[in-house]
Formats: structure tokens, sequence, C-alpha cells
């Protein structure tokens, strides 16, 4: 555990830079805001700051349309901007780690307009170009996740692109050693710059089937699905030779000393794990989203956590997600009540977690009419509740009017409660949600076997949860009760003997021996005297 990198021992925080911190009053978050932020993100106790595409782009999908990988979008400030930011994050201790896009550019990035002019123009090849099919249409049926097919006809050169979302977002060919080169020198500028590692956006989609096979049916797509589920991803996603392409990105990021290697992976549990690389040569942390998606029940819980801990390969460091920005927010996922145990859960399981903004203080998602969507997705496909929009709505720091996140109108509307749920509300007490992760956070500083012990399920019986967490050092036990009902008499096994370090609600201290109590939606830490 001494010997643990940052990554493994660490914390990410995700911002969603438009919603953090706005400083010039435009009513969009910016670097400046960030930075201004930064001590608040030393208080709470994370380690690394994950901060979503700033990078100049049209903003058709809010700066994963990149049309320059090596600026910074005026809306967030400047490079000097960003040199502020590093330097001042560093001096904190705490890392910045980048969202790197490199699946898909803008359809404005001087690439793509080069590809575009002609189908003889050297930069042709970057793009994925093809002849129509024999009747004229796409290519083939690969669809758009965000609606739609997956292909645009260019009248003037008479072939379509591919774009897996936006038509304003084609695809690179990564098969084109041009394209790996010259985005192998994007991560060596910002890493220069002092980044400390990337979030690398959709990496299972960076190879597609060589032979542009059609994906077969989805037999489980219904009608009112998003288009993207008509069919299963089998050619147009998670290629075997995309594997040898990570283990390239990661070759590049082990040129520069203790930096690393994140992917964006929506994959089942035994497809994920093979993003580590055959032989650990891949992404450090391929994102586990289980958490995300799994039912609210000790069982489930249970299984899925022992499903992916025999998964990881020999070596592979687990990671755990509760919420991002494409993804309801937990609060509005599982409940308020619940939020305090999926805090605990989330902070005690083996591994890195990864926390997104405003989780810390309960924020739920706010409700955006279909009319009033800034979601591209959403605009595609109005009415099939796929907008992320409710999910990225901007921190609420205080009382004021806006929050204090800006002097001007937010970008997207404000919770109706960010008069009472905001961090300088929860700051001054205690008790309350934010209280809990410092103290979560802090513990888990505190006691090395929280983040890196070994996990032993001790019973996942109906509502409840009980695992140890082990090293040679110590055994801590964590109790949840996942229901709203009080659960009085808990059996553990015999000769259970501890001390309650921390438990949800802030208000125990008590020894345990042999069996437990725990009111509605409670978790509880214990550290034992002795293994059991």
């Amino acid at each position: 555990m001494s010997q643990a990198r940052w990554w493994q021992r660490g914390i990410f925080y995700q911002v969603y830079p438009r919603s953090f911190q706005d400083t010039n009053g435009d009513g969009i978050g910016d670097l400046d805001g960030i930075r201004a932020r930064l001590d608040y993100l030393v208080t709470l106790g994370v380690d690394a700051v994950w901060i979503s595409p700033i990078f100049p782009s049209p903003m058709a999908d809010f700066g994963y349309d990149v049309a320059d990988y090596c600026g910074i979008d005026p809306i967030f400030g400047d490079l000097e901007a960003f040199d502020r930011l590093v330097a001042d994050a560093h001096a904190r201790g705490l890392k910045i780690v980048l969202d790197f896009v490199p699946n898909h550019t803008s359809d404005q990035h001087p690439w793509f307009v080069e590809s575009r002019a002609s189908r003889h123009n050297p930069r042709r090849d970057w793009y994925i170009w093809r002849d129509p099919a024999p009747d004229g249409g796409p290519p083939n049926n690969w669809m758009s996740n965000f609606g739609g097919p997956g292909w645009t006809l260019d009248p003037a050169s008479g072939q379509y692109y591919y774009h897996a979302f936006l038509r304003e977002q084609p695809d690179l060919n990564w098969r084109n050693p041009a394209v790996r080169a010259a985005m192998h020198d994007v991560l060596r500028f910002w890493m220069a710059r002092g980044v400390d590692g990337f979030r690398v956006d959709v990496i299972w989609h960076l190879m597609k089937d060589a032979d542009f096979r059609d994906n077969p049916p989805n037999p489980e797509y219904e009608p009112g699905d998003p288009d993207i589920r008509r069919f299963i991803q089998s050619h147009s996603t998670d290629q075997p030779d995309v594997h040898p392409i990570i283990a390239e990105l990661r070759g590049v990021i082990d040129e520069y000393e203790d930096r690393v290697l994140i992917g964006e992976i929506y994959l089942p549990i035994d497809r994920l794990v093979a993003y580590y690389g055959a032989n650990l040569d891949g992404a450090h942390l391929p994102f586990n989203f289980q958490l995300i998606h799994a039912s609210w029940s000790a069982p489930r819980l249970a299984e899925l956590i022992a499903e992916y801990d025999a998964a990881l390969p020999e070596g592979g460091w687990p990671n755990w997600v509760l919420g991002n920005h494409d993804q309801p927010r937990i609060a509005s996922r599982i409940g308020c009540r619940r939020t305090r145990v999926a805090a605990m859960l989330l902070l005690t399981l083996r591994g890195t977690p990864t926390m997104y903004y405003g989780d810390e203080i309960g924020m739920e998602n706010v409700p955006i009419a279909t009319e009033d969507a800034h979601d591209p997705w959403e605009k595609n496909e109005p009415g099939l509740g796929v907008g992320r929009d409710p999910e990225r709505t901007p921190m609420p720091w205080d009382a004021s009017p806006a929050a204090g996140f800006t002097t001007g109108r937010p970008w997207l509307p404000l919770a109706a409660d960010s008069a009472r749920r905001n961090v300088a509300a929860q700051m001054e007490d205690p008790a309350s949600l934010l209280g809990l992760y410092r103290a979560l956070i802090a513990l888990r500083r505190a006691h090395p076997v929280l983040h890196a012990g070994t996990y032993r399920k001790i019973a996942a019986l109906g509502d409840v949860l009980v695992f140890l967490r082990e090293s040679e050092q110590e055994c801590v036990l964590v109790a949840l009760n996942l229901a709203e009902t009080a659960q009085d008499d808990i059996p553990l096994p015999p000769g259970t003997l501890g001390r309650v370090l921390l438990s949800t609600a802030r208000d125990r201290e008590e020894r345990v021996e042999g069996h437990l109590a725990l009111r509605p939606d409670e978790g509880v830490i214990v550290a034992l005297d002795a293994r059991i």
C-alpha cells in the first residue's frame, strides 16, 4: 500500500466546466472559476480534478466536437489561464486530468476541412469515407449514438463519412498512422504543460470493423427506444484491434513520469477488463460504471462487486464511479435518503473512486423542458428522455440569487432548492451530506485499508450488505442498510468485536460485539479488534 501510485491512493473529482464556477458574468463556468474553487476541493479532500473538454469548439456537443486539440476555447479562458490553473492546483497537491476526445473531431477542425475538400486531399484518409451502397444509401446500417444513421453524404465528393455521434463530429480513421502520430503529439503537448493524465472519451469506439459489415439487429429493441438500440454495435465498436492502439497511447503516457490513462468504456465486465491490456499495457483505469446501472439491492451489489473483482487481470487496479455528465444523478436514481449509504459504498470499496461535482451535496436532476434543451441528443430524439442537461446544471455555492455560480444568467437553470441545498449551507453543518463526504474521505486517507485492502463479502441478505476490508495492519467492517426500514439485529461472524469509526448519521461511536443494528438507510464503518 505504501508503494501505491497517486491514482491508486487518490480520489478523482469530475468538473463539468460550464457549470462549476463563472467568473466573467456570461453565465458559463470557466478555468478561472475552477481555480477559484481549488481550496474547496482541498477541503473536500479529493486528489485529482478531471475537467470535461475545454478545447476550441463550435459547441455542437458542448466541447466533445473539438476544432483544435492544442488550445482553449475563449468561453473558458486561454492557455495562460490554463497554466495558472495547473500551477495553483499542483501547489495545493492536486492533480489535473484532461478529457481527451480522440474518436472524432468537429467538422470545423482544419483536418476535416482538408479531408472534405476532395477525394485526393492528403488528409482524405484521416477520416472514414465510403462509397454509397448500391441503392445510393449509406454504406451500412451503423447508427449514430445521437439518433439517425451514422453516415452523412458529402454531395461534392459523392461519398459518405462516418460519425458515431453528431454529423458535426466526423470519426477519425485510427488505422491511419499519421492520425495516430498527430494524436500522440497532442498528448505530449498537454503533458509538457503539466497535465497529470487523461480520461479518453469513448475509447472502445476507436477502431471499427475493417470490412464495415452491418451490425446485427437487437432483439431487445422496442419502439420508442433510442435509435442506437436498433442494432447491436458488434462491428462499429469494441474491435479486437483497438487494444494495440490503446497500448500505443499508453506508451506515450509512459514517456512522462507518473501520469495516468483512464478509458471511458460502457461494456459488460468481461469485455471491460480487456482494456487493461494483455500485459497491463492498456488503460490504467478502464472506467467501471457498474454502480451507475445496478439495481439498488444488497444481493445485486454483492454480485457485481464479486464479478468485477474476479474478472480483474492480475495487477489490474479497480475503480468505481457513481455518476458523471452523461447519467442521471445518483440522488435522482436512488433517492436523496440513500445518497449517504451510496457515498459510504463508493468510498470503502477497493480501488479508485471518481466523484461527480455536486453529488457531495446531493444535487438532483433539474427538469428541463424539451423546448429548452441544450443537449443535441435530446433535440435529435425529443420525448425519449435521453437529454443530459438535467445532470449538468450549475453548482450551487450559496443562497444568493444565482447561487454564487455567476453574476449573470446561468446557461442552464439552477435547482429549485439551491437556496437551501448548497455548499455554504452544508459546510456549516457536520451532519450534512457534504460533512459526511468530508469525513469519509478523511477516514479513507487515515486508513489505507479502505482503498487498498482486500475485499471479502460477509453477508448480502435482503437489504443489508456487509463486507470486510483487510490488510496485514488492520481489518475494517462495512455494513450498509439499503432499506427504508430499520434492521434491528444483524448477526455478525462469531468473535466480531470492534468500534464504530463512522456512521452515515455521524452520531455513533459505540462498541460492536457480535451483532449490529442499523437505522433506515444507514451505513457504518467498524474498526475490528482482530480478524474474523
